[in-house]
């Protein structure tokens, strides 16, 4: 497998990587003592299993005209016949991308994604070491990495490329219907 740095003009071929999962599991959030008994992530099997496609709200091409991605790296995972088998982009030194709260030794791991017949693999974790590398060599001390509590798998992915759980943000998305029951879960690397 190859990992290769693309600019903008590939966003289709970056699009072409499908960003659904099923959710079968969650991370369920209970605060005992209205939180003073610290919160707790219980994983919870959910009654109807669905799909979840992040691209229905916010495609690849939508971030190209929503901010300006001149500091941003995209890449794309190519496999040894040469198809694209997973995709990642990483934000830094954005104005305007609040998730990195105006430093410039932060970057976000904006998304990441692998194709559905291909996950499992070691895709995830290759573009997810490239991203950290990219990262590093701009200067940031720490990578943040955003998702949610009905992406268990997601979760457990970054806990085993060694994120810590920085925040949980239970409010996040109340003013986004589609995704108001979404508890907003942030990992971090050190780099």
């Amino acid at each position: 497998m190859q990992i290769i740095e693309i600019t903008p003009e590939w966003i289709a071929e970056y699009e072409s990587i499908s960003s659904a999962f099923e959710v079968r599991e969650i991370l369920a959030v209970f605060t005992p003592g209205e939180g003073l008994g610290g919160i707790h992530l219980v994983p919870q099997t959910v009654p109807f299993p669905y799909i979840k496609d992040y691209d229905t709200l916010s495609p690849p091409r939508v971030w190209l005209a929503e901010f300006n991605t001149a500091n941003w790296g995209f890449f794309l995972a190519k496999d040894a016949q040469g198809l694209t088998v997973g995709a990642a982009s990483v934000a830094w030194n954005t104005n305007g991308v609040d998730m990195l709260e105006g430093r410039r030794d932060l970057s976000v791991l904006w998304d990441l994604r692998v194709h559905p017949d291909r996950r499992r693999q070691g895709i995830g974790a290759a573009l997810f070491r490239h991203a950290a590398d990219w990262s590093r060599r701009r200067g940031c001390t720490l990578m943040k990495i955003e998702t949610q509590n009905i992406n268990l798998p997601a979760c457990r992915f970054y806990a085993a490329q060694g994120c810590v759980l920085g925040d949980i943000r239970r409010f996040a998305y109340r003013h986004i219907t589609a995704v108001a029951h979404e508890v907003q879960i942030n990992w971090y690397l050190m780099l």
